[in-house]
C-alpha cells in the first residue's frame, strides 16, 4: 500500500493533540505550488533544507571550538542535528508535529557564520550602520532569498509556520525582530520546542566538550545541582579524573533529566491552562514550553558556570578575538575593492546593497574557508 499526502494529512489530524499544528491547516508557501504526492508540506521543508548548500556547510562551522581544534567536538552540524533529535523527541511526548519541529529545528542555524558567535558579534558592528545582522534573520534570508534552486522563485518557498519558527526562535542568546510573522503573537508550539531543545542541547554539549578539552574539570563543577545529581546517578567518587565512559553516562542522563522535566511541566502548563488549539498557545504573553522551576535554577547555575568557566576560559577568549579580527579585516578588504570578490558575488551588487552584499558573502563562509580566504588576502608568501 503507496501512502499518500492526503493520508498522513488525516494521521496528524487524528494523532495530533489539538494545540499541535497540522499540516493541512498550514497558511501555505509565499508562491503557491502543488504539494508532493506522498509528504505533508512540513516533510517536504525539512527535505529541501537538508539539501541546501547551507546546511552542508554547517559541517565546517564552529559550535565552540574551531572545527581544526578536533574532529570529536560539536560543530554547528553536529550541534543542528542533536537539537533536531531532542526536538522530535519532546513533539512526539507532547503529540506535537514532530516535522514541523524537525524543519525548524535543521534550520535553525543556517545563518550562523564562521567562528560561531564570536563571527556573529563581528558583523554585528560592521553592519552596525547597514541594517544590522543576526543569524536567525540571516537564516530567513538563506530559506527565502539566498538559495537558488528553483527557476520559479527564489529561496527554497518554505510554509509560513516553518519561516515563523525560524525568525521567532528565541534564547538567552538569540533574540529577533519579527514584524512580518504576527509579532505580537507567539510561535506555535513547535517552535518553542525547538527554542529549548536548543538550550539542552547547548547546555549539555558544551558541557561535554569543555570536559573533554579539559577546560572543565569535575572540581569546578562541584556544587551545581545538577552536575551532583548526575555523580550520584552514575555512582561516581568526585575526581578530578574522568573516565570517557563516565562522562558519556552524565551526559546521556542530564539530556534525558532535562527531557523529562520539560515534558513534564509543558504537560502540566498545557492542562492548567486548559490549552486546547494552536490559536490559544499562540496568544499567551509568555512561552508556554519552559522547564519547573527547579531546573530553570538549576540551569542557570550551569550557564553561570559555563560562561565564567568555559566561554571566558583564555584558550576561547584568544579564538574570539583572532576571528573577529579575521572578519573584520575581510569585510574591510572586500568593501574598499569589492573585485576581490567572486565574479558570481560581484554580479549581485547590481541588484543589492553593497554592504549586504559583503555581509552574506562573509556569513556563508566556513571556518576553513575563512582561513583560507584571510590567507590568501593578508599572507605575503600566499599568491594563488
Amino acid at each position: 500500500m503507496i501512502q499518500t499526502r492526503e493520508m498522513f494529512e488525516a494521521l496528524e489530524m487524528a494523532q495530533l493533540a489539538p494545540y499541535a499544528m497540522p499540516s493541512r491547516l498550514s497558511r501555505g508557501r509565499a508562491y503557491p505550488q502543488k504539494e508532493a504526492l506522498h509528504r505533508s508540506a512540513f516533510a517536504r521543508d525539512r527535505d529541501r533544507i537538508i539539501h541546501t548548500t547551507a546546511f552542508r556547510r554547517l559541517e565546517y562551522k564552529t559550535q565552540v571550538f574551531v572545527n581544526s581544534e578536533g574532529d570529536h567536538y560539536r560543530t554547528r552540524l553536529t550541534h543542528t542535528l542533536e537539537v533536531t533529535q531532542i526536538g522530535r523527541s519532546l513533539a512526539r511526548a507532547l503529540c506535537a508535529n514532530e516535522d514541523l519541529v524537525e524543519a525548524i529545528a535543521l534550520a535553525h542555524d543556517l545563518g550562523h557564520t564562521p567562528f560561531g558567535h564570536a563571527g556573529e558579534q563581528a558583523l554585528q558592528g560592521l553592519m552596525m550602520d547597514h541594517g544590522g545582522f543576526d543569524h536567525n534573520r540571516q537564516s530567513l534570508r538563506i530559506v527565502e532569498e539566498l538559495e537558488c534552486r528553483y527557476p520559479q522563485f527564489p529561496g527554497l518557498n518554505l510554509t509560513w509556520e516553518v519561516r515563523e519558527g525560524i525568525i521567532k526562535h528565541t534564547t538567552d542568546y538569540d533574540q529577533s525582530l519579527v514584524e512580518d510573522f504576527d509579532p505580537d503573537l507567539r510561535g506555535t508550539l513547535e517552535s518553542q520546542l525547538v527554542n529549548v531543545a536548543d538550550e539542552i542541547a547547548y547546555n549539555t554539549h558544551d558541557l561535554d566538550d569543555g570536559l573533554r578539552a579539559g577546560i572543565l574539570r569535575p572540581s569546578i563543577l562541584k556544587g551545581l545541582g545538577l552536575w551532583e545529581e548526575a555523580l550520584e546517578y552514575v555512582g561516581f567518587r568526585p575526581s578530578d579524573v574522568l573516565p570517557d565512559m563516565v562522562r558519556y553516562s552524565i551526559i546521556r542522563y542530564l539530556v534525558g533529566r532535562e527531557v523529562e522535566d520539560l515534558v513534564q511541566e509543558t504537560d502540566h502548563r498545557l492542562r492548567a491552562g486548559n490549552v486546547d488549539s494552536v490559536d490559544k498557545i499562540k496568544a499567551l504573553d509568555h512561552n508556554l514550553v519552559d522547564f519547573s522551576t527547579e531546573m530553570k535554577a538549576y540551569n542557570r547555575e550551569l550557564k553561570r558556570c559555563l560562561l565564567h568557566n568555559f566561554y571566558y576560559h583564555p584558550h576561547l577568549i584568544r579564538k574570539t578575538t583572532k576571528a573577529k579580527r579575521i572578519l573584520a579585516h575581510m569585510f574591510e578588504a572586500y568593501s574598499e575593492e569589492p573585485r576581490q570578490l567572486p565574479a558570481s558575488t560581484q554580479a549581485l551588487l547590481e541588484t543589492r546593497d553593497f554592504h549586504r552584499v559583503v555581509c552574506d558573502y562573509i556569513a556563508g563562509m566556513t571556518d576553513r574557508y575563512a582561513a583560507q580566504e584571510y590567507s590568501k588576502l593578508f599572507d605575503a608568501t600566499e599568491w594563488t
